[in-house]
């Protein structure tokens, strides 16, 4: 027997011995063969990477040992079919880290991510594997290959390539070393932002402190102090919590605590990230340096629609410089009506711009987030985003009871093609909870793929952390949690109309600055008055939402554009800042970030406070020297949506052209080929511009 069968035999036998009682290795018997979690527990983890992996690694060894001439067919799409049983445990574990965590989780995580990037160096190191890879590759021009298996050959090689395949022996050893630490310190990262957040709890007992709060923030804050065994109102960091009290609260003392406390989460303290965020940062400098490039930023966008930093850079200041008047303008306004109504300081500081800016809107265009929630209850805004894309896509969405959740907020659908095929599950999770991340995204526990002609058909998800119903009323979120609902439901679109053979290449595993595209877009039926008409009304009298109402939402759309855009660019030129230097800054982490912005700072900066301790985005999510992504793909979705415009926003033309030439596509081909096949031209960034009215 060789050496390598011993091996597979060993991954075999403790598979064999894990799968009896293991329900993450069983095949699963929930319908349509979905996530068994009502028998997963935290200690089927553990034993499911091990054996996982180990039947993982025997895969990989059995392609190196093959003795035959390497093809595409015994090494490409073996490689790209292996590790299926790894797939599916490391898709459940991380899905409920971010959505569903604890203690425990967290603790199995660690153990986990040193296993988990030895595995990746035994594939993406392997040098005999390579070589078979190369083989394949500088005969691709023989092989007549389809679009989609050209696409893997490269991608698989560029992938060795990319993952240090050409580097020596003591360099390999030292990309693996710096690789696992980064793996680590990202999670350390993650697990301190949470207990940041889940540490603070601002809790009034005096009545009078809750003054300009609507009686639904008031029930809210009370069912949290009531959860947390507290007197009075309690408010968190949580999203629902947060921002409400600083659009309303008239306490400006109040408002100060609770978004300073938000804006040094993780800045020092038990759970601080400063140094945390450095160690990220020289990791990155020094794994792209030992690959060949001279910045993080050289070696992300590679792979990306902008390819270099060059671009990203002019991206960046082209739309920051014009939008620079528009934004300080906005400033000016809301400041000048403050100064009007009772403001009496010289400048607005950070946290009070949003009760200000609030207080402008209502009086500029009658409108108030408080005046709308009423016609937003959340099972008819679920109604009508299923109905939404029944009108565009002909699919529908059927919810089951038969199929295991994590949690007991979670709901989950099956969702039907218009010949009544089955498409995917779609699991959704709307309400914030002390175990859950902040923030809004769309993940899948399974995507689609085909293998020997067996096709599986994707498990998608979208985490939300909406407002919750209350003893008074059920759930009624925001228009802006309405337009957040379409964002990550465009994302679920993409993973649900998958197609194709290889999982590497379909639903959104599509490049970065491309994957934003699909949920941007759905945000403009938000502000669609034929849209909103067909399902808004209000929660207690059944009365359709006024016109005036739905005119008022449409006036006020672009309403802070200009700060709204510099905003949202500060955080793509912070993250591009981090990820283009070469060496560590001798300033704090704090200091670096404020050098950073203060050329395109609209607000006062307030000392000791930063973003970059809790930027998970950058620090540990996918979008490192990836944040501009979001600018980026509203260039897409602008000029995209144009089109809609032009020949009605529920045609389903259009639509069909969207799902065929962008939601089905995956990667198979370039992301701006991809996106030319649609639009018949490249995009133009003037549409996003004249979208925002930020034009002169």
């Amino acid at each position: 027997m060789t050496k390598k069968l011993i091996i597979a035999g060993a991954a075999l036998a403790l598979i064999s011995s894990c799968t009896m009682k293991n329900p993450l290795l069983t095949e699963s018997s929930a319908p349509f063969g979905a996530p068994e979690f009502d028998k997963i527990r935290n200690e089927h983890y553990l034993p499911a990477f091990q054996a996982a992996i180990a039947e993982a690694k025997a895969e990989i060894d059995a392609i190196v040992a093959n003795p035959d001439e390497p093809t595409f067919e015994n090494t490409i799409e073996a490689m790209e079919y292996s590790g299926g049983a790894l797939n599916k445990v490391a898709n459940i574990f991380y899905n409920l880290m971010e959505a569903n965590t604890n203690d425990e989780l967290q603790q199995i995580a660690e153990e986990i991510s040193p296993m988990m990037t030895e595995f990746s160096m035994y594939v993406s190191l392997n040098p005999v594997l390579f070589e078979r890879v190369k083989a394949v590759y500088e005969k691709k021009d023989e092989l007549g290959l389809a679009k989609d298996q050209m696409t893997l050959l490269e991608d698989s090689y560029k992938g060795f390539v990319r993952g240090g395949a050409n580097l020596s022996d003591e360099d390999k050893a030292l990309y693996s070393k710096w690789s696992e630490e980064l793996s680590l310190t990202t999670l350390q990262f993650s697990k301190n932002v949470l207990a940041a957040t889940n540490a603070y709890v601002l809790n009034i007992t005096d009545e009078a402190d809750l003054a300009g709060l609507p009686e639904f923030v008031r029930t809210m804050a009370a069912e949290t102090a009531a959860e947390k065994g507290l007197e009075g109102w309690a408010f968190t960091l949580d999203a629902p919590s947060y921002s409400p009290f600083l659009k309303y609260s008239e306490k400006r003392n109040l408002r100060k605590d609770i978004w300073t406390a938000y804006n040094t989460r993780a800045i020092g303290g038990e759970f601080d990230n400063t140094e945390i965020v450095k160690k990220i940062v020289d990791l990155r400098i020094k794994i792209a340096n030992i690959l060949g490039y001279e910045t993080y930023a050289d070696y992300a966008l590679e792979e990306r629609m902008a390819k270099s930093k060059a671009t990203v850079t002019e991206f960046i200041k082209n739309l920051l410089e014009p939008s620079m008047p528009f934004a300080k303008k906005d400033v000016a306004d809301v400041l000048a009506y403050a100064k009007k109504n009772g403001f009496e300081g010289e400048r607005l500081e950070s946290w009070d711009f949003s009760y200000w800016s609030e207080k402008y809107q209502q009086a500029e265009y009658s409108l108030s987030a408080e005046e709308l929630k009423p016609y937003f209850q959340l099972e008819s805004c679920i109604d009508a985003v299923f109905g939404l894309a029944s009108r565009l896509y002909g699919i529908s969405f059927q919810e089951l009871d038969n199929v295991p959740v994590y949690h007991e907020d979670v709901k989950v659908y099956e969702v039907k093609d218009a010949d009544g095929s089955h498409l995917a599950l779609f699991y959704a999770d709307f309400f914030p909870r002390a175990s859950k991340r902040g923030g809004a995204w769309m993940t899948e526990f399974r995507g689609q793929s085909i293998e020997n002609g067996v096709e599986k058909r994707p498990f998608i998800s979208i985490v939300c952390n909406f407002t919750k119903p209350t003893a008074d009323a059920p759930a009624l979120i925001t228009h802006d949690e309405l337009t957040t609902f379409l964002h990550e439901f465009g994302h679920a679109l993409h993973g649900i109309f998958a197609e194709g053979r290889y999982g590497s290449l379909t639903g959104t595993s599509v490049s970065r600055d491309f994957v934003e595209l699909p949920s941007q877009i759905m945000e403009n039926w938000a502000f669609e008055p034929e849209y909103l008409n067909s399902f808004a009304k209000h929660y207690q009298t059944g009365e359709p939402i006024p016109a005036e109402l739905i005119d008022k939402v449409v006036a006020a759309k672009n309403y802070l554009a200009g700060y709204a855009q510099v905003r949202q660019l500060h955080f793509g030129l912070l993250d591009m800042a981090w990820h283009t230097l070469t060496e560590l800054p001798s300033e704090s982490t704090v200091e670096f970030e404020a050098k950073t912005l203060a050329p395109y700072a609209v607000m006062p900066a307030v000392s000791g406070t930063a973003f970059s301790g809790s930027f998970s985005h950058i620090f540990s999510g996918g979008y490192s020297a990836g944040y501009y992504s979001y600018k980026w793909a509203e260039v897409l979705e602008a000029d995209a949506f144009s089109l809609f415009k032009e020949k009605g926003i529920f045609n389903t033309e259009v639509a069909a052209s969207f799902r065929e030439n962008i939601l089905s596509k995956g990667s198979t081909e370039e992301a701006a080929v991809i996106y030319r096949n649609f639009r018949g031209h490249d995009p133009q960034p003037e549409a996003l511009m004249k979208k925002l009215g930020l034009t002169k």
